[in-house]
C-alpha cells in the first residue's frame, strides 16, 4: 500500500510541478528571443503537466 500512496505523491505533486515549471520557462524564453519552437515546446509542456494527474491517477487508484 505504501507504493501507491508514493506513485500518487509523485503523479500529483512532483512531476506536474516540474514539468509546469520548465514549460513556463520554455514559453518565455521562447516568447522573448521569438523562437515559434521553443514556445511550442513550452505549451506542450505546461498542458502535459496540467493533464498528467487526471490522466495517470484513476489507472493507480484503479488498480
Amino acid at each position: 500500500m505504501a507504493e501507491a500512496f508514493s506513485g500518487i505523491l509523485i503523479f500529483s505533486h512532483i512531476i506536474p510541478v516540474i514539468l509546469g515549471f520548465f514549460g513556463i520557462l520554455a514559453l518565455i524564453n521562447g516568447i522573448m528571443d521569438d523562437k515559434k519552437e521553443v514556445t511550442i515546446i513550452g505549451i506542450v509542456l505546461f498542458l502535459i503537466a496540467v493533464s498528467l494527474p487526471f490522466i495517470i491517477l484513476p489507472v493507480i487508484f484503479s488498480l
